[in-house]
């Protein structure tokens, strides 16, 4: 009977898995917690484990950037996931897109309320003084330096550069299919 105790806890650590990841570990710590009765540091692991989702979220986003064109270089920044919580939460991802002298910045926003409010304004552009380009098979209001499109009526694409067409040519780069299942 003694030898069959380690040999249970020998399968049973075998079983599990060799790492967990940091999500999961503060899950885990949540649920801990909560179970020892301390109901304020489950939430402050709940917290973090949302916090720590929405950055995975955000890398997610920013994979779907475009890549840097032959001669320019790239920097990406997901720091505004955290500023979007005061304005109703959701995610984001910018670029900073430069060379040949020129600069073009791209932002993509997710699961945010703005980003419904944009469509109506996106249909009605003349309203706003703007044109309507189309990439594919997406529209996009184009006015002054500034281009907005709604892909897939969740992602919301903010761009804006030196040259206009360089700006449309960047984002023509960009897999639509993609961004449009982003967080379906």
């Amino acid at each position: 009977m003694k030898a069959f105790i380690p040999a249970l806890c020998a399968i049973g650590l075998a079983t599990l898995p060799a790492t967990a990841d940091e999500v999961t570990d503060t899950l885990q710590g949540a649920l801990d917690a909560y179970q020892s009765g301390d109901t304020s540091y489950a939430l402050e692991e709940l917290e973090y484990a949302r916090q720590l989702l929405l950055a995975l979220k955000s890398d997610a986003l920013a994979a779907l950037l475009p890549e840097a064109p032959e001669g320019w270089t790239r920097e990406i920044t997901s720091e505004n996931t955290a500023a979007l919580g005061m304005m109703g939460g959701g995610t984001g991802s910018n670029a900073e897109y430069s060379g040949h002298g020129q600069s073009i910045s791209i932002m993509m926003m997710a699961d945010n309320p703005m980003v419904g409010a944009m469509s109506g304004m996106i249909a009605n552009a003349a309203m706003y003084g703007a044109k309507v380009e189309r990439i594919g098979r997406e529209k996009f209001m184009v006015q002054d330096r500034e281009i907005t499109g709604l892909v897939g009526n969740n992602i919301l694409l903010k761009a804006s550069g030196d040259d206009v067409q360089s700006v449309l040519d960047l984002i023509g780069t960009m897999d639509f299919a993609a961004i449009k299942s982003f967080g379906q």
